[in-house]
């Protein structure tokens, strides 16, 4: 099997605790893949003397005229004949040792294979940023210059001066050199004086020339572990020493002979000098240690098992009797206990020496969920995503690496967490669209990765939901009945089921469908009262909440119980139109309109595009007829808030949305706010719906249902039901009943019935009957390529170049080449090749260098593999 040009046997690393060949046996060299764009095969390298170097480990390598990041492949004990040994380099360090085991690699090897990506890029996404690091050329001042600089600094001469004392130099270097001169270590990237300087690289070449300048290379900054200083008393109190000597020593005697150097200067309110006497006269030891960074949590108190109704036992009891790897569908209905599920299955892995990988669609539900678990399993608990620093994602990178028993929290990335005994992978809220990632490649769905990785790691695959996805669903259901294609599980009598392999070339899975039908302690579902906004505006009521949800709010307030309001949409109003001529306020670098945004009382009413972030300021008058007449439409969750702040003066609210939650630990908060009864009300967008479990809220009040129904895309009327399922949801978890209210202005439509019920059987029945009809997943499957260009007309050419190209291949439909749906992002023109084929595996396309041949530089291409967005 060949990946971009390279023999994937060939690739296969030794497992730990097995022996590797060393430098001793006879091995001089070794092949690494290089961390460079453009450059996909191997590459041979010298095996420096001072160094044990060994396949699976993270290199620093020259490359051309920088250090790059390298894995180190494979070693070897004679050369290519083609290869000169005079002209091969040698391997400058050894960045981190032995992390890439056989199974790891292949997992790598198959996200690379199936997503059509290059082997590094798959690479660059497993690792934590900062590991395969880059060198960057530096340019600064020459000693000559440095020294005339220290005589004009004592003899008082203005940088002027100093320059016409120089030989002459064009005004591009003058500039160059002035920079230089003007910081103070005379030291810059040549990155930032092109940024700086037009033409700079014919500057830096004649001051180089001149002798003015040096370049030189700086080496990748890798992350390192964090040290910081340990004091330890090692003797005893003598007599002889001072009373400021004796007071130290008890209190590190008082606190178990270890403090930090920094806490005990503060606590003894002393200087350095002092502790550095006492550790020369032997009573003390002061040595650098790591500290783990780590985020930070709140001191949780211990929490215990609970007991589980019959459900949830029956779950827990098929999830432990698994041996090896099997694929577990846990249907649960909201509230129905299934994180307690997974605290039961993971705590006797824990005690077997295994490990457990937890992953949550997004970083806002990792706080709430963290903090159950570690009430739970302790400081065995990490979190792993990008909200992180480098350097936390780099301690909790090492920590996994040690192969201690822990558990492993994150978003869709933490799938490539570098777990050595994993006994169990978990996808909470499997059917959420955020495990995909559409850009940039590789284009990779979390819940198929883990799959591979379940099967690879010989270990079950839980995927739990209250709304499965309906690949999920279908999948499972089949698999469950034996892998024998028989009648769908929810009602089609026409059709046999199919669905999607586990892999492209993987056999069906052992599968298990297990049902949580109940809420914890019998409480039941929240009604849903769906109010029909038509009716509203008829009866005159032209707010945005209706008459049915003012009252609930008000009875919110009186009765001291809290709520949420969920809105589809951040920011003010959708759009800006003049009343008098109907001109929409666009963006000027894309082709949707500009949202309101409002920032505080008096500030300037700003605009802003969701898709690049372009800001202005509101106009007072239409660009196109001056009219004084602008009017926002559409409603987000700044106006949502507004109208809230006018009708209900006294209800105290938090924003949850994107806008209020870019800051770190914000989710944690705002969560904690609301749960301490810091507000009656929490008002956001779709983070509301994904598993957040608020015992006190009562009332859950969908604002605009509507917007959620109409988009051209298949799979618009499950992310529908599915958001609205899953928000209804958060209601009635507690001892109070709870309530939903749901507004629209098409209560006839079956999502918005289907929700009213509870009925997920019907609905997915329904849309599955449609996908049927039309091919789409589960019953076919899709692959979207999609292309941009700052050339509107280079784009639309290529895009019908490779349409023509694919055209000669069988065994898929070619829908397209067609504009997207918002054709120009960023001053970006998207063109879109769909190509539709069955789900028994991918259709034969040429590799990723051959489809990329066929694109100029100026146009980019992703291949986006079972795409769950194609607008």
């Amino acid at each position: 099997m060949y990946i971009n040009g390279i023999n994937l046997p060939n690739f296969m690393v030794a497992e730990p605790g097995e022996s590797y060949q060393s430098n001793e046996n006879g091995n001089r060299w070794v092949e690494v893949l290089v961390d460079c764009p453009g450059n996909s095969g191997l590459f041979t390298y010298r095996l420096p003397i001072h160094l044990e170097i060994k396949p699976g480990d993270i290199l620093s390598v020259p490359f051309g005229a920088q250090q790059l990041g390298a894995i180190a492949i494979r070693l070897l004990s004679e050369l290519n004949v083609d290869l000169p040994p005079e002209k091969i380099r040698e391997v400058e360090d050894i960045v981190s040792k032995g992390f890439f085991k056989s199974a790891y690699w292949e997992l790598l090897n198959r996200v690379a294979a199936y997503y059509y990506t290059p082997l590094i890029q798959v690479i660059r996404v497993a690792l934590p940023p900062g590991l395969l690091g880059r060198s960057q050329r530096r340019i600064r001042l020459s000693r000559t210059v440095q020294d005339q600089e220290t005589k004009t600094q004592k003899d008082k001469l203005s940088p002027p001066q100093l320059l016409s004392s120089l030989p002459f130099v064009s005004p591009t270097a003058q500039q160059i050199l002035g920079l230089l001169q003007a910081q103070s270590a005379g030291d810059y990237s040549f990155a930032y004086l092109q940024q700086k300087v037009k033409s700079a690289y014919r500057g830096v070449r004649e001051l180089l020339r001149l002798g003015l300048v040096e370049s030189y290379l700086e080496p990748p900054r890798a992350t390192r572990p964090k040290l910081q200083k340990a004091v330890t008393f090692i003797g005893t109190i003598d007599p002889d020493l001072t009373i400021r000597q004796r007071e130290i020593l008890e209190v590190l005697r008082r606190r178990g002979g270890e403090v930090w150097q920094k806490e005990l200067l503060q606590i003894c309110n002393a200087s350095s000098s002092i502790l550095k006497t006492m550790a020369e006269k032997g009573y003390i030891v002061i040595e650098e240690r790591e500290v783990l960074r780590t985020e930070q949590s709140p001191a949780l108190a211990q929490d215990y098992p609970k007991s589980l109704n019959a459900a949830q036992a029956n779950a827990l009891a098929s999830i432990q009797a698994l041996d090896g790897f099997a694929q577990v569908l846990l249907h649960g209905i909201t509230g129905s206990g299934k994180t307690e599920v997974y605290l039961q299955a993971i705590a006797p892995l824990l005690k077997e020496g295994k490990s457990a990988l937890v992953l949550v669609p997004e970083i806002g539900l990792t706080p709430q969920l963290t903090d159950r678990f570690r009430a739970r399993f302790g400081n065995k608990v990490s979190v792993y995503h990008s909200a992180l620093s480098e350097g936390e994602r780099y301690d909790t990178w090492r920590q996994m690496l040690t192969g201690e028993p822990q558990v492993v929290i994150g978003t869709r990335s933490a799938i490539f967490a570098p777990l050595p005994n994993l006994g169990l992978i978990i996808l909470d809220e499997e059917h959420d669209s955020s495990f995909k990632q559409d850009s940039p490649i590789p284009t990779y769905h979390a819940r198929t990765v883990a799959q591979w990785r379940a099967e690879l790691e010989n270990c079950p695959l839980v995927l739990g939901s209250a709304t499965p996805s309906l690949e999920s669903w279908v999948s499972v259901k089949r698999q469950e009945a034996g892998g024998r294609s028989r009648k769908s599980e929810v009602g089609s009598r026409k059709s046999e089921v199919l669905s999607p392999p586990a892999s492209p070339a993987s056999p069906a899975s052992p599968a298990h469908y297990l049902s949580l039908p109940e809420r914890i302690n019998s409480r039941p579902l929240p009604p849903v009262e769906v109010v029909d906004m038509r009716q509203e505006l008829q009866e005159g009521n032209r707010s945005i909440f209706s008459k049915s949800l003012q009252a609930a709010l008000q009875q919110l307030q009186e009765r001291r119980q809290q709520g949420i309001l969920f809105i589809h949409r951040r920011g003010h109003s959708t759009f800006v139109s003049c009343r008098s001529c109907g001109y929409v306020l666009e963006c000027p670098h894309c082709d949707v309109s500009l949202s309101y945004h409002h920032t505080e009382e008096g500030a300037p009413q700003l605009l802003r595009c969701h898709y690049c972030n372009y800001g202005r300021s509101h106009p007072q008058h239409c660009p196109e007829c001056s009219s004084p007449y602008l009017k926002f439409f559409g409603s987000g969750t700044q106006r949502v808030a507004q109208e809230l702040a006018r009708q209900f003066p006294q209800l105290r609210f938090i924003r949850f949305d994107s806008d209020t939650t870019r800051n770190k630990g914000a989710h944690r908060t705002l969560l904690t706010q609301f749960a301490n009864g810091e507000a009656e009300l929490l008002v956001g967008t779709q983070m509301l719906t994904k598993g957040l479990d608020l015992p006190q809220v009562t009332l859950v009040a969908v604002v605009a249902a509507d917007g959620l129904l109409h988009l051209s895309d298949y799979r618009a009327s499950e992310r529908a039901f599915q958001t609205l399922t899953q928000v209804a949801g958060r209601a009635g978890r507690g001892d109070d009943a709870g309530r939903v209210i749901v507004q629209t202005y098409t209560p006839e439509h079956p999502v918005i019935e289907a929700v009213q019920g509870h009925d997920y059987q019907s609905f997915s029945q329904a849309e599955l009957e449609q996908r049927q009809a039309l091919n789409y997943p589960p019953y076919g499957r899709l692959i979207l390529l999609r292309l941009s260009s700052l050339d509107p007309i280079q784009v639309q050419n290529t895009a019908q170049t490779i349409a023509t190209a694919l055209s000669t291949n069988e065994g898929f439909e070619i829908l397209g080449p067609a504009p997207a749906s918002i054709v120009r992002v960023a001053n970006r023109y998207r063109w879109q090749i769909l190509l539709k084929f069955v789900p028994d595996a991918l259709p034969q396309l040429p590799d990723w260098e051959e489809v990329r041949s066929l694109c100029p530089p100026s146009v980019s291409l992703t291949i986006d593999v079972d795409p769950l967005n194609i607008m």
